[in-house]
């Protein structure tokens, strides 16, 4: 049982790892949307890519009452990103150190 137990601590930490990266990528993608990017620049391309199929499906969700100028929708990907860690890599440490025992 301590292979799955490793395998499964393993995979949180990546996971962890995986959800901050992303984290910050929306950061950047948030931060750079407040300027006027050249949308030709790889960077911008690339984070573009990245975040739109999460950004878009949660600017679709969201009531017109939050639609007022201001895009919030880096904002709860990033309540999404954090929940995530909390909840998803815990229960995965806390899931492998039961089976050590």
């Amino acid at each position: 049982m301590f292979a799955i137990s490793n395998l499964l601590s393993a995979a949180a930490v990546v996971l962890d790892m995986a959800l901050t990266a992303y984290y910050w990528v929306i950061i950047v993608r948030a931060l750079i949307s407040w300027v006027s990017p050249d949308p030709f620049n790889p960077i911008v391309q690339f984070l573009h890519t990245v975040t739109e199929p999460v950004l878009a499906p949660i600017r679709r969700i969201l009531p017109p009452v939050f639609r007022f100028g201001i895009d919030i929708s880096p904002l709860v990907a990033i309540l999404f990103v954090v929940f995530l860690k909390y909840f998803l890599v815990r229960t995965l440490i806390d899931l492998s150190l039961r089976l050590r025992a």
